[in-house]
């Protein structure tokens, strides 16, 4: 059932996504122009610009591309088919009678205890605007898994002792820059995607990227008892990996 409803949430991504494309290159290509303005005024407000100027050209930027998407004749009807959605499931919850019926259980046929979980604190957590930087002490390792607008992140795992096998580090981003501090002795494996930007992966050093997805790995990764798996999304920002 989970595969199932999984696969129709896919498919409706698929369909809008589609629309939005349609929109995009078809019906309205002037939006690219006025998204990719938008997008790079934030970036050179977050990249090159320090104080009031960087400030007040980021929010522009940002209002820009909040006005530009919501401009969208297929953001408008998704925005529209959500809230009368949420309206009917209002109605119908409203006017549903609750039928409370007793609950006989039986020792022998009683189901067994839940299995208990252990849940641990996250590194980082979503944000739109903070900067996640790990500390600059040793701390406990857990896996990162975040989803975030205009951010700084910053990971250093020479201050912590990571568990034998297969760890993940997943940052998605809107527009930001991500460093990686890589020990010496690890074996990791990247996989980056940007719309534009630039990256420094170890040697490997690319300006002005334009719609690129990067895939590298050091030359142990599949034998190695303790590895790492990098995963990078970015529309706009900057990727450095480098070893300390």
């Amino acid at each position: 059932m989970f595969k199932q409803l999984k696969g129709q949430y896919a498919n409706w991504v698929y369909v809008v996504g589609g629309f939005l494309l349609l929109e995009l290159f078809v019906f309205n290509p002037g939006l690219i122009f006025s998204l990719l303005v938008s997008i790079g005024m934030m970036y050179i407000a977050k990249k090159s610009l320090q104080g009031g100027i960087g400030k007040i050209l980021f929010w522009v930027g940002l209002l820009l591309l909040i006005v530009s998407i919501l401009n969208m004749v297929t953001v408008k009807i998704v925005l529209l088919t959500i809230l009368a959605y949420y309206l009917f499931q209002l109605f119908q919850k409203k006017n549903t009678t609750d039928v409370i019926k007793p609950i006989i259980k039986d020792k022998e046929t009683e189901a067994p205890t839940e299995e208990p979980i252990l849940k641990k604190k996250a590194l980082f957590t979503n944000s739109f605007y903070n900067r996640n930087i790990t500390p600059d002490h040793v701390y406990e390792w857990n896996d990162i898994n975040i989803q975030c607008g205009i951010t700084n992140t910053m990971v250093d795992l020479s201050y912590t002792v990571l568990p034998e096998g297969e760890t993940v580090i997943m940052i998605k981003n809107i527009v930001g820059d991500v460093k990686l501090y890589i020990p010496y002795d690890m074996e990791i494996s990247i996989n980056h995607s940007i719309l534009f930007g630039s990256y420094q992966i170890f040697g490997e050093v690319e300006e002005n990227v334009w719609n690129q997805n990067v895939s590298i790995r050091t030359a142990h990764f599949d034998h190695a008892e303790t590895r790492v798996k990098i995963f990078t999304s970015f529309i706009a920002g900057s990727l450095e990996v480098k070893r300390i």
